[in-house]
Parts: structure tokens; sequence; C-alpha cells
């Protein structure tokens, strides 16, 4: 009997499986479809809506130069002076309001991309076009992002450094 079950579930469990509509090339992107942007998560938005990092200071983030939104975020422990800590938070100011206005561009050159190829409107030469100018904007929100946490390096002190570093999580 045991044997007799065992044979039919070899059979019917890969039938089972197909009759499911079980998908043998699902994609990762599965549910993404249903994004307004499809390239840009909800998440994505409003960290550009917000002037926020997106991830785009990584190279210097992680090589130890610290960016102005956390350098506030621990003033107390970096033991920030007055001067230093109006001085990040003028970098910081500066550099979110011009990541809000650039995510909003990145924002609404994806939205054209989206709408092109939701309304199978794009030719090869406006596609290009489309991409260049939302890499562009792309590269700038970076440049944005990077340039504040370089001028950070003249606001705060070597010992500085190192404790951001070190509260951050980055120390060997």
């Amino acid at each position: 009997m045991k044997s007799l079950i065992v044979a039919l579930l070899a059979v019917l469990v890969p039938f089972l499986a197909l009759a499911q509509g079980e998908h043998t090339h699902s994609s990762p992107y599965v549910g993404q479809q249903l994004r307004e942007i499809k390239s840009l998560s909800a998440e994505d938005i409003t960290e550009l809506e917000e002037g926020g990092g997106w991830g785009l200071a990584k190279a210097a983030e992680l090589n130890g130069i610290p960016g102005p939104s956390h350098v506030l975020k621990m003033k107390h422990e970096l033991g920030l002076t007055a001067d230093q800590e109006d001085s990040t938070r003028r970098i910081f100011a500066r550099m979110r309001d011009d990541a809000i206005e650039e995510g909003k561009k990145l924002i609404a050159g994806e939205t054209a991309l989206e709408v092109g190829f939701r309304e199978r409107s794009l030719a090869w030469r406006s596609l290009r076009e489309r991409i260049r100018e939302i890499e562009i904007i792309r590269s700038n929100l970076r440049s944005i992002h990077l340039a504040a946490h370089l001028e950070m390096i003249g606001v705060l002190n070597e010992d500085q450094v190192k404790l951001y570093n070190e509260l951050r999580g980055y120390s060997r």
C-alpha cells in the first residue's frame, strides 16, 4: 500500500504543479508590473522626493568620508562645535534642496520613459535620448551627494572622521 501511494504521488505531484499554473520561467520582477513607474519602487520615489541619499554616495561613505545627514544625527557623539554644526547644516540643506530638485527631474524622466513604453510610442532615437537625459540627471544627483561628503572633510577633524567611521560600523 505504501509503495502504491509513493507511486501515485510521483505521478500526481508534477501534474498538479502544472495544473496550478506553476511557471518555470517566472521573473524576479513579478509584482513590479503593478508599479506606477516600473523602474522605481514607492520607496525609491519617496527617497528621491525627500532628497535622500538613495545609496548614491557609497563611494564616499564606504571609503570613510562622512555624510552631513549622519554627522548631524551623531553631532553629540562626535562633539561638534557650534561652527561645525552650522557648516554641516548648511551643507546638508544645500544638498537636500539640490537633491530634491534633481530627484523630481529623475522621477519625471522615468515617468516619460514609462509612458513611452506603455503607449508603445518610443522609437530607437527617442529611447536613446530619453535614457541619456535620465542618466545625466542621475549623474547630477550622485554628484550632489558625493560633493556634500567631500565638503564634510573640511568641516570635521581627523579624530571626528575616525569616530564617525567607528560609530557607523566601518572600523576594521
